[in-house]
């Protein structure tokens, strides 16, 4: 019996604790900025989107060199550099005060995350062995789904008890725990494409071997967005805003059962065995929000949510990866999270146009079907992938 390389070595540890507070800051600074803007910059609603705005537009374009940078400079020296940079940039939300610096240091803060997460999921894939790649990119993942609960958790907890420059502080204290455990991680040096090609070309910015799963991304990131957009929002027309508070906790419980289990099967039976009932549970969770009217319906859909797009998220950034040469990891990374990003920006405003015309409740039953039509897409992408790889 061959034995089973380990997914948990200290390397894989490191960058994932690393992800963990990174993705922490970054929920958290996505809550409590827009709170900032209205109370301490006397700003109004719009600044506040705005401020959110900018930051995503500046990690989308940075998306596009990610790849180009870490080929050049190397995984692990990006990830020191683009590690301190984002703690550096938390730090600088201490001394604000107004609202123009705000959105130059959104705008700098954006880089830095593009580029820190583009290259921590590089390096994450490489450090897990082939054979149980789906397996460990979902524990991967789940520093990201855990940091959904706690960045919004930790913002909204301080945000009545402190001052901002206080909890700017606690964030930067965060992100210095992070940099530490960047230092830590370990990165086996992968050999560079020969080709000694610096012309301006597709490639140099995208991994064209990635874009077709990373379009289904897009679109699922597109459905998604208006869950971590509109949910609150939703909760407190129904008179459950207090319950929508557990609605991302029952999320990642959820997700937590299930992703030791969903990682092990598509090592062993292939990707459709995994994504094709994620796509059917996340569609179900989308139908019971459009239905509900109550604390446990919320929470229910919460769960079905969590146990689909939670499963799903990992699983299109492993196949994404797997598509790509492995000294090209870092640009299917970038890559994928430029389709994800650009679907969860394009999302949160077509939606919200969506919503003002349908009710949310019509909104969400909308995307059920969207999702499963996109099960179908999913389906002719993978179809036609597998022709190509054939002939």
């Amino acid at each position: 019996m061959i034995e089973r390389k380990p997914i948990w070595t200290k390397s894989f540890i490191n960058i994932s604790v690393s992800t963990f507070f990174i993705f922490t800051v970054f929920y958290a600074l996505l809550t409590f900025v827009p709170l900032y803007v209205l109370e301490d910059l006397n700003g109004t609603v719009a600044e506040g989107g705005m401020a959110t705005s900018v930051f995503l537009v500046s990690a989308i374009i940075m998306r596009l060199a990610a790849g180009m940078i870490l080929d050049k400079f190397g995984n692990k020296e990006v990830l020191v550099f683009s590690v301190l940079m984002f703690t550096i940039s938390t730090i600088l939300y201490i001394f604000i005060g107004t609202f123009a610096a705000l959105l130059l240091l959104r705008f700098f803060h954006g880089i830095w995350f593009s580029l820190v997460t583009t290259v921590a999921g590089a390096i994450a894939a490489d450090i897990i062995p082939p054979e149980r790649r789906g397996e460990g990119m979902g524990y991967y993942a789940i520093a990201m789904n855990l940091a959904v609960v706690a960045g919004p958790f930790i913002a909204l907890t301080l945000q009545p008890l402190v001052s901002s420059r206080v909890i700017f502080i606690i964030f930067g204290a965060i992100m210095v725990i992070g940099f530490v455990c960047a230092l830590l991680v370990q990165v086996q040096k992968i050999p560079k494409e020969t080709a000694a090609r610096r012309k301006l070309a597709l490639s140099n910015f995208l991994e064209t071997k990635s874009m077709p799963i990373a379009s289904v991304g897009f679109l699922i990131s597109f459905a998604y967005a208006s869950i971590i957009t509109f949910i609150s929002v939703y909760a407190d027309a129904l008179g459950l805003l207090q319950t929508a508070s557990f609605f991302f906790v029952v999320y990642a419980v959820a997700m937590l059962l299930v992703r030791p289990f969903t990682g092990r099967l598509f090592d062993a039976k292939g990707p459709d065995y995994v994504i094709i009932p994620s796509i059917i549970v996340f569609a179900i969770g989308l139908w019971t929000l459009s239905y509900t009217t109550s604390s446990w319906m919320l929470l229910l859909s919460g769960a079905l949510i969590g146990l689909g797009y939670g499963t799903l998220l990992p699983s299109f950034q492993t196949l994404a990866i797997e598509a790509a040469d492995k000294h090209r990891s870092g640009y299917a990374t970038g890559t994928f999270f430029a389709f994800y990003d650009t679907g969860i920006a394009i999302g949160a405003v077509a939606l919200g146009v969506m919503a003002s015309a349908l009710g949310y409740s019509k909104l969400y039953l909308t995307l059920a079907i969207f999702v499963l039509l996109i099960g179908v897409y999913y389906k002719w992408i993978s179809a036609r992938t597998a022709g190509s790889a054939r002939s």
